[in-house]
């Protein structure tokens, strides 16, 4: 069996996080209710954090070091209904890394049988969270996400 659609050509490397749908993320029609997704996107959010710097990676930028992400845009569109019991596969790349905010591309799967089921993006400004100000992204952000920026993304 094949897996979920490739990343488009042109994208960099991307991060995959995959989890079960649950009952709680579904509405009385049995289908995924949609602010769910981005529910889903920022699990992967999360995820990327956690696996790629260490569990406690992402409170403690918000909480030590304050620096923050929060959403300034969000946009998703819907191709496929996921259902209790699907495992969602969300895929994550970074179409544009600016100066002070960071896209983030979401593609939800569906593992099988495999199918793309949603595809959202979700722009966060960079905030130092003592006085709510956009700052430069830190370098050690850039770091962690170099290798998700889309080859035909610009910085």
């Amino acid at each position: 069996m094949r897996g979920p659609p490739r990343t488009p050509a042109g994208a960099g490397v991307s991060f995959r996080f995959a989890t079960p749908v649950r009952f709680a993320d579904v509405d009385h029609a049995g289908i995924v209710y949609y602010p769910r997704f981005f529910h889903l996107f920022h699990l992967a959010f999360e995820e990327l954090w956690r696996q790629r710097i260490g569990p406690r990676a992402y409170s403690e930028l918000i909480d030590r070091d304050r620096v923050g992400f929060p959403a300034v845009r969000a946009e998703c569109d819907f191709k496929l209904p996921l259902r209790f019991g699907d495992t969602a596969e969300i895929e994550v790349s970074i179409p544009r890394l600016g100066a002070k905010s960071i896209t983030f591309r979401y593609r939800v799967h569906r593992a099988d049988p495999p199918a793309l089921c949603a595809e959202g993006a979700v722009v966060c400004a960079v905030v130092d969270l003592a006085r709510f100000v956009a700052i430069a992204v830190p370098e050690r952000v850039v770091a962690m996400l170099d290798d998700l920026v889309e080859k035909s993304a610009s910085m």
